[in-house]
């Protein structure tokens, strides 16, 4: 049964969409009254709806749409030694030592172990990051790891077959041989597996321990040219496909 997604209390529809940057509030009810607006998954053709975008779920032509200031989701290029999270009783440095800026309370999207490097999302909305860390989800995640020996060239397509470690198969998405130096290796792989150490455990199970291990990217979040320590705000199309990865 469908419930009513007006609330009393809140704020015109037209006028969510208008400050979320999509359209002006004119045009923002032509796209209203074409049916092209849904709140909690419901197509409202009604002007005179009003919403609580902090509670509901918009979408303009199946896009979610975002009030700027009240949901932040940002990239942090964790340096190694840092704990991924935001309070160490330790006294270790964690992640809430490089999002000081923000005033909004943010949880990390899952974990780094303390020597790996790299991308990690923080978000402040709580349903996208169960989303992006459920495992129904399969949201890829890509690393480059330097790895002790040389890499034989037939090691891809034994690891696309799949790897079967103490607590279950792995599925590799892609694995690649970027560079040689030395007695060491530069690869590339490609899971969306999220189980404790997994990238060191499968690459030391087929003969070959990591050196050293950085995320590249999380879903279609790209680490880029994002600094050690360095965090920026996720936005525009790359906020709207992290969303539309999880269908929210």
């Amino acid at each position: 049964m469908k419930h009513d997604p007006h609330v009393s209390d809140g704020t015109r529809l037209q006028k969510v969409i208008s400050q979320a940057g999509i359209a002006s509030r004119r045009h923002a009810e032509k796209l209203i009254a074409s049916g092209r607006v849904t709140v909690d998954g419901q197509v409202v053709r009604k002007l005179g709806t009003r919403v609580d975008p902090r509670r509901q779920v918009i979408h303009v032509d199946g896009d979610r749409i975002l009030i700027e200031d009240e949901q932040l989701t940002i990239a942090l290029n964790k340096p190694v030694g840092v704990v991924s999270t935001m309070n160490d009783p330790e006294g270790r440095p964690c992640l809430a030592d490089y999002t000081q800026e923000y005033t909004q309370r943010l949880y990390h999207v899952g974990r780094l172990d303390t020597d790996t490097a790299g991308l990690i999302l923080l978000t402040n909305d709580g349903e996208l990051s169960h989303r992006l860390m459920h495992p129904s989800w399969e949201i890829p995640k890509t690393y480059v790891a330097t790895v002790s020996g040389e890499v034989p060239r037939g090691l891809r397509k034994k690891l696309l077959r799949g790897i079967t470690l103490e607590d279950g198969p792995v599925t590799i998405q892609n694995f690649d041989i970027k560079d040689f130096y030395g007695d060491l290796t530069l690869v590339e792989i490609t899971l969306h597996e999220g189980r404790n150490r997994i990238v060191r455990r499968v690459l030391e199970e087929v003969g070959f321990p990591v050196i050293e291990l950085v995320r590249t990217q999380f879903g279609p979040v790209h680490i880029g040219r994002l600094h050690p320590g360095v965090t920026r705000k996720i936005e525009g199309d790359i906020l709207t496909e992290l969303y539309r990865s999880v269908k929210l």
